[in-house]
């Protein structure tokens, strides 16, 4: 089965790889694996005991110097906190295995640290163990992996397994969040030079929406099931498109978007537009898609605007024989999973043109 399986050039495997490779091999069952690897799902859950359970998600450490060392362990973290928080409970425990090259300096390790260090603090997560090394052939971005945790009580935690038929869909910030903030951030000098020093302003700010931690803490309001949601995801690979296809498969429902209700700021829309992106197809970390039951809409999106977090509903989960249906100028269209995000090869084009201005 696996020499018909085809992987991906770069980014996630398909939905077609993880069920052909991944989904029948996942090791001894256990009775306690409340939501276990599944397409799509940010998080595993495990009982602990009677009525508590953890949730459990991992990631690359991803560190980019080009954004600056601070900024760069600030992503870091916050990556793995998004996934967390969309289960509606609060990040509790961190593990961090770091693989660094060669080439790292004391000063650079330091700020880094000092920024998860703070994080942690913030959202008051505890470092409970990890690795920390040196070695010969890692690189950036990727320099190593971490986990993050969270406990909390069995009848409080959501997953994207959850949303149900009649479910309202929410939208925070707008599409193509994280390509904005990341463009911005490690290719300035074209941005400006295309854009103007004020737009670059405008786009660079981007980069500190690139957290879903406090769209997803604030919407589930301690207690995800009393505040009305039944699931919450990050659309990051794919940006929104995969993001409410993967729920849409997870939960075994469908449907029905309104495009034009989807925000997309200034920033993201001319530089998907410039760089031939598909913004609602892009990565997107920061963008939180949240399902809940119709009369909680109101109230949710009024407490997101207090914080100062825009938000709209784009649309309600439907039956799956319905299927995931956008509208788009009147007309309506099937969506299919993006497979492929755009960001990726933009964004090397993007880069080797960065080089050719330095040369």
């Amino acid at each position: 089965m696996t020499a018909t399986l085809e992987l991906p050039a770069s980014g996630k495997i398909n939905p077609a790889v993880f069920d052909g490779l991944i989904y029948p091999r996942l090791g001894a069952p256990s009775k306690d694996i409340l939501a276990g690897p599944m397409h799509g799902v940010d998080c595993g859950v495990v009982r602990v005991a009677p009525g508590r359970v953890m949730a459990m998600t991992a990631d690359p450490f991803f560190i980019v110097p080009d954004y600056g060392w601070e900024r760069a362990a600030w992503f870091a973290f916050h990556i793995l906190a998004s996934d967390i928080t969309t289960t509606g409970l609060k990040p509790t425990y961190f593990t961090v295995d770091l693989n660094l090259p060669l080439s790292i300096q004391p000063h650079e390790l330091e700020t880094m640290w000092d920024t998860v260090h703070r994080e942690c603090v913030k959202y008051g997560v505890s470092i409970v163990t990890g690795h920390t090394a040196r070695y010969d052939g890692c690189n950036y971005p990727m320099v190593g992996g971490a986990m993050m945790m969270a406990m909390g009580d069995e009848d409080k935690y959501v997953t994207t397994a959850m949303a149900r038929p009649g479910d309202r869909i929410i939208v925070t910030k707008g599409a193509a969040i994280e390509t904005c903030g990341l463009f911005a951030a490690a290719c300035p000098e074209l941005i400006k030079e295309e854009f103007g020093p004020e737009f670059l302003k405008d786009a660079d700010s981007y980069f500190e929406k690139m957290s879903t931690v406090e769209d997803a803490l604030t919407a589930a309001g301690g207690d995800a099931r009393a505040a009305g949601i039944t699931c919450m995801h990050d659309a990051t690979e794919c940006g929104i498109w995969g993001g409410l296809y993967e729920i849409a498969r997870a939960s075994r429902t469908g449907m029905r978007i309104d495009k034009e209700a989807i925000i997309l700021g200034e920033a993201p829309r001319r530089i998907c537009a410039h760089f031939g992106i598909d913004p609602y197809a892009s990565i997107s970390e920061g963008t939180l898609i949240a399902t809940l039951k119709e009369e909680k809409a109101a109230p949710v999106l009024a407490a997101l605007a207090a914080r100062g977090i825009p938000a709209s509903v784009i649309g309600e989960v439907t039956e799956a024989k319905h299927g995931v249906k956008v509208k788009e100028d009147g007309r309506e269209r099937a969506l299919e999973h993006p497979v492929t995000d755009p960001f990726w090869a933009a964004f090397a084009r993007a880069m080797e043109q960065k080089a050719k201005l330095k040369k």
